[in-house]
């Protein structure tokens, strides 16, 4: 690697080229099959991601967006109904609850975790809450242990937002409790970019004990329909198909291995930014106590954040913003009458936050690289 190749945020071929053999495989055996859509290879990887998650359905479906869509519709939400949510995450998570006809409610998060606070989320209950969405934000689970039992006593339901957290867990009575294993349903994304992700769109439903729910996540995704062409109701169109399902029980295999190597990245540029003087500068990401991290993004405070990205950019490393504008300021969302300053940790978030290179196979002299590149824009560490 010389200093003038790019180091990009993430680099889906190395990971490839890891499991290329084992996915040639799994992807001819489906061809020989000609069996294209939902069927047995993926009826096989929802058991193996039930069994992963100690979970007892999970559903599969086309992407991440349409599980928290079906998650959400399989609770009925009538308009008035409320779902308390983040403003500081992906566009789907908030989009979903507005096309199930309900309204989203913001609660502020943790500057330290990004995640949103427990108790922001209780201040925040009214007769009208049918559902509250935590979001697993960049890799680490929300400490659902504070909040699990209060909304069940309520009869609210608990949605997780696992869709950049897969294999994510906390301790909670003494087990491991993995995300999408403590709500009523998680709901996961298979995006290429993601710590288990397929080479396409895919996403699934976990449901944690609850039958009902199970049955009718499975109807849902083929358009309401318990047998073929007899619908119960209304669904929509979304299945997982068979060649990602293959593709995904071979990368699923690997999937603690990555995880751990994602960690590592993560020591590693701690040390780093401790050994350049960087840590008054900027503010890596927190692991909270009893929980494990796995790092789907990398994303730290930065001081000039916006100039720091400019000038990394110029020097050949790649970094991202998650997320520039809060959700609760977009324009289309705008009628729910939130206005700036009503959530500052979001805000402040939105101006700070940077996401640096991260994926299993980042090498220690390209983190070097990163680091050093900081330290210099900062004038530290020489």
């Amino acid at each position: 690697m010389t200093e003038n190749t790019k180091i990009p945020s993430f680099d889906l071929t190395r990971n490839y080229a890891r499991v290329k053999e084992e996915v040639n495989v799994a992807v001819l055996r489906v061809l020989d099959t000609q069996h294209f859509i939902l069927g047995p290879e993926v009826e096989a990887l929802e058991k193996e991601i039930a069994a992963y998650l100690e979970v007892k359905n999970a559903v599969g479906c086309a992407s991440g967006t349409d599980a928290l869509v079906l998650a959400l519709m399989a609770l009925d939400l009538k308009p008035g109904d409320e779902v308390i949510t983040t403003p500081f995450t992906f566009f789907a998570t908030v989009s979903c609850i507005t096309r199930n006809g309900a309204t989203p409610v913001f609660a502020d998060v943790d500057p330290v975790t990004y995640n949103i606070k427990s108790e922001d989320i209780l201040a925040k209950i009214t007769p009208r809450t049918r559902a509250v969405l935590p979001v697993h934000l960049f890799g680490q689970m929300c400490p659902l242990e504070e909040i699990k039992d209060e909304l069940k006593s309520r009869g609210i339901a608990l949605i997780e937002d696992c869709a950049q957290a897969i294999g994510a867990h906390r301790m909670i009575d003494g087990r491991v409790a993995r995300s999408g294993s403590v709500g009523d349903m998680g709901c996961f994304s298979f995006f290429p970019t993601k710590n288990l992700g397929c080479y396409g769109d895919g996403g699934m439903v976990s449901i944690a004990d609850n039958p009902e729910f199970a049955q009718r996540v499975k109807n849902l995704r083929v358009h309401g329909a318990g047998k073929t062409y007899f619908h119960e109701e209304v669904g929509i169109n979304s299945r997982l198909d068979a060649l990602q399902a293959a593709i995904l029980r071979v990368r699923l295999r690997h999937l603690e291995g990555w995880n751990e190597e994602r960690r590592i990245v993560a020591e590693r540029y701690m040390t780093l930014f401790a050994e350049k003087g960087l840590l008054e500068l900027i503010t890596p990401p927190a692991e909270l106590a009893g929980g494990r991290h796995v790092y789907h993004q990398y994303v730290i405070r930065a001081q000039r954040r916006d100039e720091l990205q400019k000038f990394l950019d110029e020097r050949g490393v790649t970094s991202r913003v998650y997320y520039p504008l809060p959700l609760h300021l977009q324009h289309c969302f705008s009628y729910l009458g939130y206005a700036k300053g009503d959530f500052p940790v979001s805000e402040m978030l939105a101006d700070e936050v940077l996401a640096l290179p991260m994926f299993p196979e980042l090498l220690p002299e390209e983190q070097e690289r990163v680091v050093n590149e900081i330290a210099d824009f900062y004038g530290v560490g020489k």
